[in-house]
This record gives C-alpha cells, sequence and structure tokens, in this order.
C-alpha cells in the first residue's frame, strides 16, 4: 500500500483518534488523548507555526510528527519535529516521509536548528543520523504505580507554610504563571525559553484539557506561591506531574517534594493508579526525589538536533 504525507486535520475524529493512538502505543508513558490534540492544533500560538502531520496507510495513521516552531524563546529560528511510527508499522518509509515532510514545512518558516527527541533505541538512533542529527542531552521517563507502591507519608508544612490546590487559583493564577515562568527558565534544556506572554500561558497550560487544577499542589510561604508540582491526568485513571519546581528565593528548604508529595496522595485519594513523570539524565536532585517517592525508570529518550543552512 501507498503511504501518504499530509496534515492532521483536527476536526476529522478519525485523525486526531489516530493521531493518539500512535502515540500511545510509540509512548505508553506519555499522557494524550484525542481532545487534547484537538486543542494543540486549535490553540497554537500562531507564532508557533505548528503544522502535525499523520502518515496514512489504507486510511489508518501509521505514523505522526510534531512540527512546530519555538515561539516562546529568545533566540530565533528554532524548529522542532518529534516522530514516532507505530512500533507494528516501522520499516515501510513512514518516518523518512514525515522527516522530510517536517523540514520542508519549518524551512520555510525560516528554521535554522530543528530539535527532535528520539526513544533510545539501536533503531531509532541510527534512524536520526542517518537524517544528518546529532545527539544532545537524554532525558527519562519514570513510572510509579499508586495502587501498589508505597507513597511516602504526608509531611506536615512548617511553620509559616502553606499546602493548597492551583484550583484555589482560579480567579487569579497569574502568582501560579510568574512561579512557572521562574522555574522553566531554570530547566536544563537545549532551548532558553522566555515565558512573559501570560495569555499564551492560559492558553496552553492553564485552560489544556489534561491540566488538572484540583491535582496541582502549591507551596506557599507567608501566602506567596514558592513551589508547585503540576498535574495532567488523561480523564482516566493515568496522572502525570509535568513541571515541578521552586522559586530560586525559597530553595533548599524542601518545599518542592513537599508539594509532589501533597500531588501525588490528592492523585491517589481521587482514584488514579498510575503515576508518570520525566527528568533530564543530569538532574540529579530531582532523580533523587523522585526515586524517594518511588518511581522507576521506564524509558530514555535522547535529543537529537540538526542545522539547516
Amino acid at each position: 500500500m501507498t503511504i501518504i504525507v499530509r496534515e492532521l486535520r483536527p476536526e476529522v475524529r478519525a485523525d486526531v483518534e489516530g493521531f493518539a493512538h500512535v502515540r500511545h502505543l510509540a509512548l505508553p508513558f506519555y499522557l494524550v488523548t484525542p481532545d487534547s490534540i484537538t486543542y494543540d492544533v486549535t490553540h497554537a500560538h500562531p507564532d508557533a507555526h505548528y503544522s502535525p502531520l499523520v502518515a496514512v496507510e489504507d486510511d489508518e495513521v501509521i505514523g505522526t510528527a510534531q512540527v512546530g516552531m519555538v515561539h516562546d524563546s529568545p533566540d530565533p529560528g528554532q524548529g522542532y519535529v518529534n516522530v514516532y511510527v507505530r512500533p507494528d508499522r516501522t520499516r515501510r518509509g513512514a518516518g523518512a516521509l514525515l522527516v522530510r515532510a517536517a523540514e520542508e514545512h519549518l524551512a520555510a518558516q525560516g528554521a535554522t536548528a530543528l530539535f527532535a527527541w528520539v526513544l533510545d533505541e539501536p533503531g531509532n538512533r541510527v534512524f536520526a543520523e542517518r537524517h544528518g542529527y546529532r545527539s544532545s542531552r537524554s532525558a527519562h521517563f519514570l513510572r510509579l504505580d499508586l495502587v501498589n507502591g508505597s507513597l511516602p507519608p504526608l509531611q506536615d508544612a512548617a511553620p509559616g507554610v502553606e499546602l493548597r490546590s492551583a484550583a484555589d487559583f482560579a480567579d487569579d493564577p497569574r502568582p501560579l504563571f510568574t512561579l512557572d515562568a521562574e522555574t522553566t527558565s531554570d530547566e536544563p534544556s537545549d532551548v532558553d525559553y522566555e515565558f512573559t506572554d501570560y495569555e499564551a500561558w492560559l492558553e496552553s497550560t492553564w485552560r489544556h484539557p489534561l491540566f488538572s487544577p484540583e491535582l496541582t499542589s502549591v507551596a506557599l510561604v507567608d501566602g506567596r506561591p514558592a513551589a508547585f508540582s503540576a498535574a495532567r491526568t488523561d480523564g482516566g485513571t493515568r496522572y502525570a506531574t509535568v513541571m515541578t519546581g521552586t522559586a530560586r528565593d525559597f530553595r533548599g528548604r524542601g518545599l518542592a517534594k513537599l508539594a509532589k508529595n501533597d500531588s501525588l496522595h490528592r492523585a491517589r485519594a481521587a482514584g488514579l493508579t498510575e503515576a508518570f513523570t520525566g527528568n533530564d539524565t543530569g538532574n540529579d536532585p530531582m532523580l533523587a526525589i523522585n526515586k524517594w517517592f518511588g518511581y522507576e525508570i521506564c524509558a530514555t529518550e535522547v535529543r537529537y538536533v540538526r542545522e539547516l543552512g
């Protein structure tokens, strides 16, 4: 059968369901739903030129690519292309076709550097290098069994420290935006991010269909948000912390661990059964915290980079 690569049609249910299915098969430790895919496409920042692609064979989506520009970085010309093919549909040329179409789209948007995440498996790494990409940093996916695992007991907050859920900030989430922006700027990354657009943050984070304000925990010090652990759920039994961090003025006091422990206990009490998170392989302090919670590494991704022009 002939494989056709085209843009995802967010209004077509078969497209978004196929996209979500491929992503789930290729990355079972990453939360994604058809509704979240539709939301990501229809609410993408215009400067991102976000154009997800699908590879279709015999009316079946067998491959996907997330394709766009990093619009919230002070460094221009940075694009990303993350290709995932169904594990039982590899070696048919779908991946190569997706990469070619993605690179053409990004080059037309003025991209000078392309970044891609690749699962740390020999075949995937050979594929990336064959297409001119060089390896860079790496990151782990981690999983925690919320049913059979034993979470550390809830900790008592120190004097002056209060634990709240993000839902308590529904009327004015701007303090959480400020905290997220500061902590994200200190995350290990090949790309520098600069969160300055509050409205864009509301669209991409606060209003995202996977985001759970009720399970997101915030540690306040004398009334000021000082640390947080942001949670997402898939609407079923799976939960993920997508960012845990502490404002610079409050680091070294165990506040991130306090917030994450509170969030995990909230998740278990809500009936969620699996917890996922991710860590840069060089982020030893956060890896140690997650080991303390009982997380185990379930996969590793490698960041690959290709310079254009």
